[in-house]
């Protein structure tokens, strides 16, 4: 596993949602309040980017915009239909302001 920087804490958005890709991995990157976490930007369901949908900070899902289908931030588990598989998701940490992802090769 290598750890990427991706942004400044700060340039999130506390409920929103960020796409970048990083080593052909194409991740949303999402925050709330002083958590961050990092999901496979792609629904199961149809190839949907997630980073396009909306953040459920009560549920702590993330919804794709095409169907609905909802995915947990820490689990990538999805919580509704149509998406029956989880988004993968990838170990994420604040270190010194920076947001880092790590991701395999």
């Amino acid at each position: 596993m290598t750890a990427h920087r991706l942004c400044a804490f700060d340039d999130l958005i506390d409920g929103g949602v960020r796409r970048f890709d990083v080593g052909g991995h194409a991740i949303a990157v999402v925050r709330v309040g002083d958590d961050v976490f990092a999901l496979g930007d792609r629904c199961t369901h149809q190839d949907v980017s997630l980073s396009a949908g909306e953040v459920d900070e009560d549920e702590c899902t993330l919804e794709c915009p095409k169907h609905g289908a909802a995915f947990r931030l820490d689990s990538g588990e999805p919580t509704c239909l149509p998406a029956t598989q989880p988004v993968p998701v990838y170990e994420v940490a604040v270190v010194d302001g920076d947001v880092m992802v790590e991701v395999g090769r």
